[in-house]
């Protein structure tokens, strides 16, 4: 799975899901896992929504699921809280079903394999609920043991239930990435992935180390395991878009194309959250189209939207995403 082509990612899924749900996800502590549960055909409907508009890839909605949510919140045992998170990914998988019919309705070609289901794998902070997926404070007291064992159950149970690949997102700490790669390698040696991190800036990751320094790590371990061509991309979301090109410019920037590692980015509109006041600045963003020839000419292979995106973002996306492919090929 080689990426040839630039390919279009959806956005961000509770954004997305408030026009089938109303506004009744952020706040809530399971987030817009909670609807796996609750609401299925929303799920469903969101998926559309990005296939109809463009998507070669859809995240499965188990970025804030964890057994201890599911116990806690929805009062289900483990083995209820495993197949809550199986069944989540068989709904992308409905949605994939029905799209790909609605496509040979219309005498539409999708290319052979896509659309993509990769399985959004949040970081260990994401169930803490105390806003440390932002900071990853937890790297400096949690062992990265437990930090892998935690990770273990749910990427199991999407494993078994059938993805393409795992996106390990949102991860704001070196540690959790390496930790998280290793594992993949040594246990796991056919499954691909993706690795973006949660940066709070122009260089480094939220929990401070460098951009580049982590993004080098991950691929020197990759080298010495030789498995490479196991990771599709290292990148950053859930960051505004504004700090994208000088992060990837500080990894890629004076590299030849051949020698580019290869990078993924979805970040947030550009608004940005006030906890009283909520989102902010949404006249103020750039629209995220208009980044996609600098960020693909510094490496970007998969580029798509975070929180505040929606459908119709990913379509603009896209577009933007079909003339440079055509562009590439022409020269």
């Amino acid at each position: 799975m080689g990426l040839t082509r630039v390919l279009l990612k959806d956005g961000g899924f509770g954004t997305q899901m408030t026009v089938h749900v109303g506004n009744s996800v952020d706040g809530d502590p399971l987030w817009s896992s909670r609807f796996n549960a609750t609401n299925p055909a929303a799920i469903i409907s969101t998926h559309l929504d990005f296939l109809q508009n463009g998507a070669d890839i859809i995240l499965t909605n188990t970025y804030q699921s964890s057994l201890e949510g599911y116990m806690e919140y929805l009062e289900l045992d483990e083995e209820q809280s495993i197949e809550l998170i199986k069944n989540t990914v068989r709904l992308a998988h409905i949605a994939k079903e029905r799209y790909l019919t609605e496509c040979y309705q219309a005498q539409l070609t999708v290319p052979e394999g896509y659309p993509l289901i990769i399985a959004s794998i949040g970081p260990y902070g994401a169930h803490l609920h105390d806003g440390s997926e932002y900071t990853g404070s937890y790297a400096d007291y949690v062992p990265a043991k437990e930090i892998t064992d935690w990770h273990r159950v749910r990427i199991e149970a999407c494993l078994e239930a059938g993805v393409d690949a795992l996106a390990i997102e949102t991860i704001p700490c070196q540690m959790e990435a390496e930790a998280l790669v290793e594992m993949l390698c040594d246990d796991y040696p056919d499954v691909k992935f993706w690795v973006a991190f949660q940066c709070n800036g122009e260089n480094t990751l939220a929990h401070g180390e460098t951009f580049a320094d982590a993004t080098n790590a991950i691929w020197d371990l990759l080298a010495e395991r030789n498995a490479q061509d196991k990771c599709l991309a290292i990148g950053v979301n859930c960051v505004n878009p504004k700090f994208v090109t000088p992060l990837f410019k500080s990894l890629n920037g004076d590299r030849e194309v051949a020698e580019q590692i290869p990078l993924v980015v979805y970040p947030n509109s550009g608004e940005v959250y006030d906890v009283v006041n909520g989102w902010q600045g949404k006249e103020h963003c750039v629209p995220l189209a208009n980044y996609v020839p600098e960020w693909a000419q510094l490496g970007a292979k998969v580029i798509g939207g975070c929180c505040r995106t929606y459908a119709r973002d990913i379509r603009h996306i896209g577009e933007a995403i079909r003339d440079w492919n055509k562009l590439k090929k022409l020269s």
